[in-house]
């Protein structure tokens, strides 16, 4: 197989998360801001589609140069072999976007890239009429930043926080990759509970879920490049096949999520459903109020209303003072809360043991974590075999 250099494009923050889930796969990785650079093959390709949780694009690096000119961007452009990934056949629309660059014009740069791949191509497969372009789609991006251009073509297609298992949402929803990454980011273990008091349509708790049951979070959706010709066939099937053979259904969890809207309630059930991990999350109608339990080292992950989500200022500070009164008497409880609020912690009553800003699409986010006791460490009994005699 061949070697691409690969890309995958992350939300600003969580790059380092992504990185972390590459190196885990087994990747030597470079990490950028909002992005995450590695090797692989076309089998690379399809694994990390599937498995990554962080993720928002799997892109394949095609070129790389500088160009301050129209000319240099279609010279260097032309000059890259398409025709190794690009049928005849191939529909490739052109995206683009600049940043502090000489070619500033981004309709401009597409129309360019656009015109030099269909030369190139109109070339190699000696065509004198328009390419067709009625064959797989090959998403193309043209990125300048700081005259430096990179041209990439997008293996994903919608971004990979598109699971196929949230087909309702509540209001104002947590990208699922977003989710994903704030489970990430805390002290939890499937072995010990995890409970959302705001869940909204449930995102949280069902990410939580296929982290702890191994569940690839691509299995329920399709990609463009399935119908590439790079990949030999079968491929995609075997590792899909794989992927669905490494989850643990015997796994016991105890993830639970509420929300004081029935409606939303009700959403959240239905997506766990087609998530594939009813059976393991419960989702119950209940006020943050009435939160109450016996249980011990839990996790509790929140993304309460907050700045753009809730206009009523009011209700924000009663909501998280609330939110203090409850979660404080849980001592061995770690929580983590994420929002925009600067005054979260005068709300709540209590700093934070550590804060991590992160963006929520564009929004500046903090991301509060308050951690709680560990669990005592259960002394091993050593075995007779084990005591060496004197």
């Amino acid at each position: 197989m061949k070697t691409y250099q690969l890309m995958a494009t992350a939300a600003s923050g969580i790059e380092a998360i992504t990185g972390n889930e590459l190196k885990k796969m087994g990747y030597n990785v470079q990490v950028e801001n909002g992005k995450a650079y590695f090797s692989g093959t076309e089998a690379d390709i399809i694994t990390t589609n599937l498995w990554l949780r962080t993720a928002d694009r799997i892109k394949i690096v095609f070129g790389k140069f500088e160009a301050k000119t129209f000319d240099d961007l279609f010279e260097q452009t032309k000059a890259l072999p398409w025709e190794q990934i690009l049928p005849m056949d191939a529909e490739f629309p052109v995206s683009g976007k600049s940043q502090k660059s000489t070619l500033y014009s981004v309709p401009d740069c597409q129309a360019i890239v656009k015109k030099a791949i269909v030369n190139r191509l109109s070339e190699y497969y000696h065509r004198r009429t328009r390419l067709p372009e009625s064959g797989a789609l090959y998403p193309i991006e043209v990125a300048i930043n700081k005259d430096e251009v990179i041209l990439t073509i997008d293996t994903s297609g919608s971004s990979l926080f598109k699971r196929g298992y949230r087909s309702e949402k509540g209001g104002a929803p947590l990208k699922e990759n977003m989710a994903a990454a704030l489970v990430m980011l805390t002290n939890w273990f499937p072995d010990r509970p995890f409970y959302d008091p705001t869940c909204g349509s449930g995102t949280i708790p069902i990410e939580a879920a296929l982290i702890g049951l191994n569940i690839a979070p691509g299995l329920k959706r399709s990609f463009p490049s399935e119908e590439w010709n790079i990949f030999e066939e079968g491929l995609w099937d075997r590792i899909r096949n794989e992927a669905k053979a490494a989850a643990s259904f015997d796994v016991k969890l105890d993830i639970g999520g509420s929300d004081i809207d029935p409606h939303v309630i009700a959403i959240a059930k239905s997506n766990a459903e087609k998530a594939g991990v009813a059976d393991y999350v419960t989702f119950k109608q209940l006020a943050l109020a009435d939160f109450t339990t016996t249980k011990e080292y839990g996790t509790i992950v929140c993304n309460p209303p907050y700045g753009e989500r809730l206009s009523d200022q009011e209700e924000i500070e009663i909501l998280y003072k609330e939110m203090g009164q409850v979660f404080r008497p849980l001592k061995t409880w770690s929580k983590y809360i994420l929002t925009s609020e600067l005054l979260f912690e005068e709300f709540y009553g209590e700093r934070a043991t550590k804060k991590r800003k992160l963006y929520n699409g564009r929004l500046r986010t903090d991301f509060f974590q308050y951690w709680g006791t560990r669990p005592p460490r259960i002394k091993k009994e050593l075995d007779t075999n084990d005591v060496k005699e004197k």
